[in-house]
């Protein structure tokens, strides 16, 4: 039987108890991320950065209030990650949040400080309006001042806040160079990936002649789609670079394509054959693969002459990937007239790694080749499963030192393009090449970072148009079928304890 004073000793233990895990709690901070790829736990990278901090870091994140759900939740994201820089720096990380909508001043501050305003739909007593909204953030480390001009919802954030702090606290970025005079395509003709690895890197372009060689304060030289025979000298070269330790990414086009004439031919560089030296075969040959994308063809409907998109094997969309860092968290690319990327494991000084392979229906075409958009095609054109198409490598390739090697059979898909042929990339395109030059280049780890975010998970495109209608209508229909049976579910249980209440007798 309770009496008062067990009730008065049960609540005093319970404040105590209470109190007793506060205590615990502000000397011992612990949080559990149960979420695929730790969305919310700061990486090794991220934390020897904030231990490597001499001054201060103040953090004045321009955000707007009172914004949609979906919206708003990067807000909150964007606090909590602050506040876990904050404890990992002993407090070198300091922030605060401002709201640009309250007043004209803060607004004009936000603007003045290189946050622009998106103009988003607002839903507001059942009508629609449009609000400006600010979503970015300005970093100073001393007298060093960058920004992050727009945090866009399901990005990896704690990439786009690590790498701005390190960029404030590099006295001397490490040097690349984009390879030139060959026919590659220049520098302006790749801003995203311009914009990607110049918050890390010095970025040059270097061309080569037989009385020049690479210099020694390149980490990494960038030879993307040539189109020009590479004379044997500046090969000769490339050998003494990776004698040096140097590293090298080549996107190679063995095959090229040209839709205006729908023809495919082959192409020759010379590199192919130098890369056969060093146990890497990018064959001439095009990969098709019923997993791609597709391409705009004017046809007749009716009295209509309308642009049609139709699938185009040519265009391999790859979406299977090696655990390797270069691959890490990329789950899509486009790889125009892809080639096979072949490797000879035979050299025990060398470790090769198939970065990324098509899907189980693809095949080879020899060129030339005559692209027939309107062909049907069928499985019998998918014959084999899997082909690889990028390579990494890394070991001892000349003179017994070691350097890292990597290699993609496609030299264009991350190349936009200039003037009107210019194209925006999807971000795993970019986030692709990216991360191999800083597997090659950087060893912070900031590589892992970059890709860590939410990412989109389309469903299969090979599975049944039932099967898909199926998941639809299921993922739709399951949860009110579970709300509905707990609610059966408990109006029966209370029922027949209601039920076994009244035929209760009670004996006086």
């Amino acid at each position: 039987m309770l009496t008062k004073k067990k009730i008065i000793t049960s609540i005093i233990l319970i404040f105590g108890i209470l109190l007793l895990i506060n205590i615990i709690a502000e000397r011992f901070f612990v949080r559990l991320d149960f979420t695929q790829g730790h969305q919310y736990t700061l990486s090794k990278a991220t934390k020897n950065i904030l231990n490597k901090l001499d001054a201060p870091v103040t953090v004045t994140a321009y955000f707007s209030e009172n914004l949609p759900p979906d919206i708003e939740q990067v807000r909150k994201d964007f606090l909590d990650l602050l506040i876990e820089y904050a404890n990992a720096s002993d407090g070198k990380v300091v922030y605060q949040f401002i709201n640009p909508n309250k007043d004209q001043e803060s607004e004009m501050k936000a603007q003045e400080a290189g946050i622009q305003p998106l103009v988003i739909n607002v839903r507001d007593r059942d009508q629609m309006k449009q609000q400006r909204a600010y979503l970015g953030a300005v970093l100073q480390y001393g007298s060093r001042t960058e920004k992050i001009p727009f945090i866009q919802p399901g990005s990896a954030m704690e990439y786009a806040l690590s790498s701005t702090i390190k960029k404030l606290t590099l006295k001397n970025k490490t040097k690349i160079a984009f390879l030139q005079g060959d026919g590659e395509p220049p520098l302006s003709s790749m801003p995203q990936l311009d914009e990607q690895l110049s918050i890390l890197y010095e970025i040059n372009t270097l061309t080569l002649t037989d009385s020049t060689e690479i210099p020694n304060n390149y980490k990494t030289i960038i030879i993307v789609a040539p189109a020009d025979t590479i004379a044997p000298t500046l090969l000769k070269q490339l050998d003494d670079f990776l004698a040096r330790g140097g590293r090298l990414l080549i996107a190679l086009n063995r095959v090229k394509g040209n839709l205006s004439n729908a023809m495919g031919e082959s192409l020759y560089t010379g590199l192919s054959g130098w890369l056969k030296t060093k146990g890497i075969d990018v064959q001439n040959s095009f990969v098709v693969d019923a997993n791609c994308g597709s391409v705009m063809v004017r046809q007749q409907q009716g009295i209509f002459i309308m642009n049609t998109p139709v699938k185009f094997p040519y265009l391999p969309i790859i979406s299977n990937f090696a655990d390797h860092p270069i691959t890490k968290g990329i789950t899509s690319v486009m790889m125009p007239f892809v080639s096979p990327v072949k490797f000879n494991s035979q050299d025990s000084a060398v470790h090769y790694t198939t970065l990324a392979t098509t899907s189980e229906k693809a095949g080879v075409q020899t060129p030339p080749v005559y692209f027939n958009v309107s062909k049907e095609w069928n499985k019998d054109d998918f014959p084999i499963s899997s082909i690889p198409v990028a390579v990494a490598a890394e070991g001892k390739f000349v003179n017994n030192t070691f350097s890292k090697l990597v290699v993609f059979g496609s030299g264009d898909f991350a190349v936009n393009g200039e003037g009107q042929s210019a194209q925006r990339l999807s971000k795993d395109n970019v986030n692709l090449m990216a991360n191999a030059v800083d597997w090659l280049s950087d060893d912070t780890g900031l590589i892992e970072l970059r890709t860590k975010g939410i990412t989109s998970r389309p469903i299969n495109p090979n599975l049944k148009d039932s099967t898909k209608t199926l998941l639809k209508y299921l993922n739709f229909l399951l949860p009110l079928l579970l709300i509905l049976g707990y609610g059966l579910f408990r109006y029966k249980h209370r029922q027949s304890l209601r039920n076994k209440w009244m035929n209760e007798r009670y004996v006086q």
